[in-house]
């Protein structure tokens, strides 16, 4: 299989993470993408141009990141890191979303800095973008995952959650540590329990 990424992108390290507790890693082929080039491969296997997609053995293609980790989930055996048993799996998807719904602000952010000339950006696009992160930020502090102290505790939700965090720390320098000790304590056990975090750090 071959794995159409970017490593600072948090959803791409998502895939890793999860292929890593799968034991699938060695499997995946990765392969840099380039979204802004009209010509990079990307396009071909996404029409959409984004990141992670998956290109299965067989050429079928599989995207985006929420689709690869039930895929990958699935080929190893179902169960894993999408538990079974309907609570479990709806409170793990839920803090996906949740994750993935910071990220999506995040991006925005960076995007409107990145894309936009500096007389053309949004104040109150970045501060409504903002808003979000810090709302999801205050939820999950006053109410973290419960902490891990096994590889095999982690399911999607927590993945998604420390690799959400980890892009918070790459692009606004960790300024979210500050006023979330309790969520810096839980990344701190999920980066010793999943040695994949720290090894898909860019």
């Amino acid at each position: 299989m071959k794995l159409y990424f970017s490593p600072p992108s948090p959803y791409s390290r998502k895939v890793r993470i999860v292929a890593a507790l799968l034991g699938l890693d060695d499997k995946i082929e990765l392969i840099v993408a380039d979204t802004a080039n009209p010509s990079d491969a990307i396009r071909s296997k996404n029409p959409l141009g984004k990141i992670p997609t998956l290109e299965c053995d067989d050429g079928v293609c599989v995207y985006d990141s929420p689709v690869i980790v039930d895929f990958l989930d699935d080929l190893a055996g179902g169960g894993r890191v999408l538990p079974k048993e309907r609570a479990a799996r709806y409170a793990a998807l839920t803090l996906e979303a949740l994750a993935d719904g910071i990220c999506d602000a995040s991006l925005l952010q960076v995007y409107e800095v990145r894309m936009r000339a500096e007389n053309e950006r949004s104040a109150s696009w970045i501060a409504h973008q903002s808003s979000k992160v810090e709302r999801a930020l205050g939820a999950l502090e006053a109410d973290p995952p419960a902490a891990l102290t096994r590889a095999d505790q982690a399911d999607v939700g927590a993945v998604a959650l420390a690799c959400a965090l980890g892009y918070l720390d790459l692009r606004f320098e960790g300024a979210w540590r500050a006023g979330h000790p309790r969520l810096v304590d839980w990344l701190g056990s999920f980066a010793a329990a999943v040695p994949a975090f720290g090894a898909t750090k860019t």
